[in-house]
């Protein structure tokens, strides 16, 4: 009887296959029907071409123009004006010195007040003054008492010449010794020099003080000086007598006249020195603040507009853009003639101009518009914000710089 094992080993098991199967073929042909379909679909177009169209394409719509708002400007004559800062300066400022030394014995006056010329600021002592002063007359006196004598013998015939002569010349020394006692005792009164203001006071009474130190310093405000600095390019334009408006820093103004102009320019800001004299009369002003100088020099025919409207050319240059009779965009340089609070007066531009005050941002030099006046323009701009700007795209945003 033979064993399971020994049947598995002594047989080969034959491999499956399909071609003697009756619904193996049908595939081959589905597939190829299928290829045969595709084919003729592709191809279809190349043996039946469709009909061609007829219907015309859509013209294409010109583009719109971009709307913006002009104003009509007409020139007009402006006042050139010079503007520097500068600052107030005291008519005099002085340093008041002892002319003599001592001890002081009054000081009659005090720090911050109004004085007049020659009035008392402080006394020294004035006991050995008044002994030098004493003894000096003494010594006049006898030496007067000598000559009268001599000249006396002299017309006698009992004396010379020479001893005449000899007593004028002791009188002479005796009456110069009594003029420098006098003047010793004067320089121990210290007085005002001028009309001013207290503004230090270095003594007090019982103080010694050497001659030469400082006593007082005193400050005439009235009129003020400011000092300012003027360009070479503009000297030509400021002359003395010329009328300039003063503005302070503390908020007063003032009309001043230009009283100084130099004619020898700063080594190191290559500028020239001029004063202008603003009265002060009742010393109101202090002295030592800013204060800004405006000088008329003469007229220019200008445009004034908001400096909102002003652009920049594609080279850097400064101006704004207008609209000629064509609608079509101008940049027109333009030079700053005076600047104000509330716009500036701008000149480089025909006696009438069409200056764009609303899109300037959104067009080029050059590009035809949609121009209207600003009356125009307004009502549409409280309408629909943003309206104004027609066929605006976003690429255009980086023509806002021009």
């Amino acid at each position: 009887m033979t064993t399971q094992a020994e049947t598995e080993a002594g047989t080969e098991r034959a491999p499956l296959r399909f071609e003697s199967d009756k619904g193996a073929s049908k595939s081959k042909f589905v597939a190829a029907a299928l290829v045969l379909a595709l084919l003729g679909w592709m191809g279809s177009g190349f043996v039946l071409p469709s009909e061609p169209e007829t219907a015309e394409a859509p013209a294409e719509q010109a583009p719109r123009r971009v709307a913006v708002a002009v104003q009509e400007s007409v020139a007009q004559a402006v006042a050139q004006v010079f503007v520097a800062e500068g600052q107030a300066l005291a008519e005099r400022d002085t340093q008041i010195l002892a002319e003599t030394g001592g001890q002081i014995a009054e000081v009659p006056v005090r720090r911050g007040a109004e004085v007049v010329a020659g009035e008392v600021i402080a006394r020294f002592e004035t006991a050995q003054g008044d002994a030098d002063l004493k003894r000096a007359q003494e010594e006049r006196n006898r030496a007067q008492r000598e000559f009268d004598n001599a000249q006396t013998l002299l017309e006698r015939g009992t004396s010379t010449v020479d001893r005449v002569a000899q007593a004028r010349s002791t009188l002479a020394a005796a009456e110069a010794a009594v003029t420098a006692a006098e003047e010793a005792l004067a320089d121990t009164v210290v007085r005002a020099p001028f009309d001013g203001r207290i503004e230090a006071l270095e003594v007090e009474e019982g103080e010694f003080v050497n001659a030469g130190a400082q006593v007082a310093r005193i400050v005439d405000n009235t009129p003020l000086s400011i000092s300012i600095q003027i360009p070479q390019q503009q000297l030509a334009d400021i002359e003395v007598g010329q009328a300039a408006q003063v503005a302070f820093i503390t908020g007063e103004t003032a009309t001043g006249e230009v009283r100084f102009v130099g004619r020898s320019a700063d080594a190191q800001t290559r500028t020239f020195t001029a004063e202008v004299e603003v009265p002060n009369a009742d010393g109101a002003i202090p002295a030592g603040i800013s204060a800004q100088v405006r000088i008329a020099t003469g007229e220019q025919v200008a445009h004034f507009v908001s400096p909102a409207i002003l652009s920049l050319g594609t080279d850097g240059t400064l101006g704004i853009k207008t609209v000629d009779d064509e609608e079509r965009v101008v940049f027109q340089e333009i030079e700053i003639i005076r600047a104000q609070t509330d716009g500036i007066w701008i000149g480089g531009l025909p006696e009438r101009a069409r200056i764009i005050s609303v899109g300037q941002g959104f067009v080029n030099d050059g590009e035809l518009v949609d121009a209207r006046s600003d009356a125009e323009a307004a009502p549409e701009a409280q309408a629909a914000p943003g309206a104004m700007i027609l066929g605006a795209s976003a690429s255009r945003d980086g023509d806002a710089a021009q």
